[in-house]
This record gives C-alpha cells, structure tokens and sequence, in this order.
C-alpha cells in the first residue's frame, strides 16, 4: 500500500498531526528522489539551490520550488507520450500561465483524493448539482483553463446539472427555477468560483426569492476581486443566508499546481489540510517556518504529484495557522 493509499484507508481530516506529519515525510522524500531522478530541470534547482538531494527529517526540510516556476520552465517527470492532459492557470491576457502536466495515475489519484475531501461535506451519494457558470466553459476550447477544468473535476460529483449563467454570463432565471422545481425540496450541491458566485449569481438573484436552504455550496478562488467589492468570507456567508437561506457553504483553497488536494472550510471558517496534503508558513524574510500564529508565505505540500515536481510548493499567498 503506497502512502497515498494509506492517508485515503483513513476517514477524510481523522489522521492525529504526529502520524501524518511521518506519513507525509515518507511520501515527500520518495517524490523528491523521484523527481530529482526524472525531470532535468527539477534536478539543476536541487543540486543549485538546496546543494542536491538528500533525506528530509521534517516537513519544512523537504525542497521546494516557487508556483512560478511552471511558469517559466517545463516541469514533467514522465515522458510526453505518457502526458493525458496539460493543464493550464488562470492569467489575464499577454501573462505567463503555469503549465502542468498529468498523466494517467496521478489524474486518477487526484480525483480518488478529491471524492475523499469532498464526500466529507457532500456524503457517499451523488447530490443534483447546479454549476455557477456557463456550460461553455468547457465546451469551448478558449475557456479551458483552470476555471474549466475546476468546474468538470468538480462536476463528476453531481448529477442531473444545470447551469445559472447562459453563454454570455448572463443569469437563466428559467433554468434555474426549472432546477429548484425538479428537487421539490430534496438536498443538492452548488459548485462556482467565489467571484462568479458574488457577482454573478448573488448580485442577480438576490432579489428573485430563491430557497436554497437544502443546497450545499463549494466555492473557491477570486478573493482578489472580492477585496475590491469590501466582501470578506463572513458577508459573504451573511449574505448568501439573508438571501437564500442558504447555510451550509464551505469554501476551499487550492491551485492548478496541486489538483486533486484542497485545504477545505470547517463551520468555525477556517481550512483544513486534508490527510495527504499540509500547509506550511514562512517568514517572508529568513524563510524559517513561523510560528503559529505569525502570518508569513504559504508553503503547501502534497503526495499527489508524481507526473510534474509539484509536491512541495512555495506559494504568493499569505496566511496563517491557527
């Protein structure tokens, strides 16, 4: 059984902080020795930065590399022949997109480990879904980025979809109604990037008395632009209650980069690595772990890349532990 397969025999976020913290050190250093020993580029940021590989004895001693790294140089540890998919970031027009490369086991890890954090807060059975999106946005190849490739991973959890937005973003006020009439009071789920939720769904339907009290929400991504709108996670959560009734909303944080591990909202409103995957916070000036507690650079790890060296990133985001 790899370490993988052990952290998912477990029950999703049940494994105490001692065991998983041995069990992600296992994991991380074979993904180093592996990636050191199959990707070029990988191996010259090793032996250039960290002076070559060696066994880590804790988590914040495992290499790592920037988010922008993928960016700029082409991280694979498989042959192009064995590559199923290459995913592509977020960017506005004229800027650098990470480019990342799947191949068939670990597209199949992710989505194994993806069920496991979202069954946690969905349940076993596969709930009606509405998307907070267009359906071209994978229909159309000029939108398949992450965005598109977020909302058919996410997908495959629900069933009997409908889409709030028609192909200009614009709100389908029937489709939507049509969805609710369908359910005649039964659970279902509701998937949407953060600011496409906000702006697209909230700011539209606010006003059409919708009862959403038997959904679930999943959102994540776009906070940037919820900044600009003086939304934080608390109006937003107000809101989506005072609105629709609507209560039980997790979002979650993730990236391109790591597919398939989210670190997902609890009701106290904080996020939760999942059993394969941790969170560490540097200070942005020495690059020593901080304490908990002290704000500093997000470092996230995770045992599900083994096609691209992706299993111990430094991200451009701040946080915290708590």
């Amino acid at each position: 059984m790899t370490t993988v397969e052990q952290c998912l025999a477990e029950t999703a976020y049940s494994i105490p902080e001692p065991i998983k913290s041995g069990l992600l050190l296992d994991g991380l250093n074979e993904l180093t020795a592996l990636h050191y020993a199959q990707c070029e580029p990988y191996r010259r940021i090793v032996d250039g930065y960290w002076g070559g590989v060696a066994e880590a004895e804790s988590l914040s001693d495992v290499p790592y590399l920037p988010v922008s790294a993928f960016k700029t140089q082409e991280l694979r540890s498989v042959g192009r022949e064995d590559v199923r998919v290459t995913l592509t970031s977020s960017g506005t027009t004229g800027q650098a997109v990470s480019r990342i490369f799947v191949d068939r086991d670990t597209s199949s890890m992710q989505q194994k480990c993806l069920a496991n954090s979202l069954m946690h807060v969905l349940g076993p059975k596969r709930l009606p879904m509405l998307v907070i999106d267009t359906d071209q946005v994978f229909k159309d190849p000029r939108m398949m980025s992450a965005r598109g490739a977020g909302v058919l991973g996410i997908m495959r959890f629900g069933r009997d979809h409908a889409f709030a937005l028609d192909r200009d973003l614009k709100p389908d006020f029937a489709a939507v109604r049509a969805f609710l009439d369908k359910l005649d009071g039964a659970p279902f789920f509701m998937f949407g990037f953060t600011f496409m939720v906000w702006i697209n769904f909230y700011e539209q339907f606010r006003d059409a008395g919708l009862d959403l009290s038997n959904g679930v929400l999943i959102h994540s991504g776009g906070w940037k632009k919820m900044v600009e709108r003086a939304v934080d996670n608390a109006r937003f959560r107000e809101a989506m209650g005072e609105s629709f009734g609507l209560t039980r909303i997790h979002n979650f944080y993730g990236m391109v980069e790591q597919i398939g591990s989210i670190f997902l909202e609890g009701p106290d409103g904080l996020l939760f690595p999942p059993n394969f995957s941790d969170v560490i916070i540097r200070e942005p000036q020495s690059w020593r772990p901080a304490e908990i507690g002290q704000p500093g650079i997000i470092q996230v790890v995770s045992l599900l890349p083994r096609s691209y060296p992706g299993h111990s990133l430094l991200t451009e985001d701040m946080g915290v532990i708590e």
